[in-house]
């Protein structure tokens, strides 16, 4: 076709030692890749290592004076949708996905995002459900289809997460319509 396929970012949100976002997120990309409709790229925020947001300027007018927000900037600005791989802290967001939101502005409007969440009982949707307030602020679209993943401890063996058929459907079903979505807010975007 000569176009290229927009870029899927899918972020690791938890930098704990030990997590199983990493895990998790590996598992995704492997069924995002098979999908085929994006250009897949593992982001993990424990490597990028943003510390607590300390630029002077609003991010919205991009005067960045750090070389981290500057790196993370140009992670962002290149992506074309985003996919946040996250637990739940306290029916809430972990603090290091809510700080990697906050840092830029302009470089996330107009894109689509999903969610792949993780935890006990209610499989991390309560992180969801904030990190979407958030998202809307940054004039991102969250997008309904989303892989939920109650218990997850139960599919994690020698450190790889397992997910079974359901995971799969749900996974497809949100890589289906964030694509979509990013080829509709295409035109806001240039």
């Amino acid at each position: 076709t000569g176009m290229s396929m927009p870029k899927l970012d899918v972020i690791v949100a938890s930098v704990r030692e030990k997590r199983a976002g990493l895990a998790v997120a590996e598992w995704f990309v492997e069924i995002a890749r098979r999908h085929a409709k994006f250009d897949v790229q593992l982001i993990d925020l424990e490597k990028v290592d943003l510390p607590l947001l300390n630029e002077p300027n609003h991010p919205r007018l991009q005067q960045y004076q750090h070389d981290h927000t500057k790196r993370w900037s140009e992670i962002v600005r290149s992506g074309d949708a985003f996919v946040f791989v996250t637990p739940e802290y306290n029916y809430g967001a972990p603090p290091a996905l809510v700080n990697a939101l906050d840092y830029v502005y302009v470089e996330w409007n107009y894109k689509a995002a999903g969610f792949v969440s993780y935890g006990g009982i209610s499989g991390g949707t309560r992180s969801v459900v904030m990190t979407k307030t958030i998202l809307t602020t940054l004039k991102m679209v969250p997008i309904v289809e989303a892989v939920t993943i109650p218990f997850f401890a139960q599919l994690m063996k020698d450190g790889a997460f397992h997910g079974g058929e359901t995971h799969e459907k749900s996974a497809n079903a949100m890589l289906d319509e964030l694509a979509r979505w990013t080829g509709a807010l295409a035109s806001l975007r240039s």
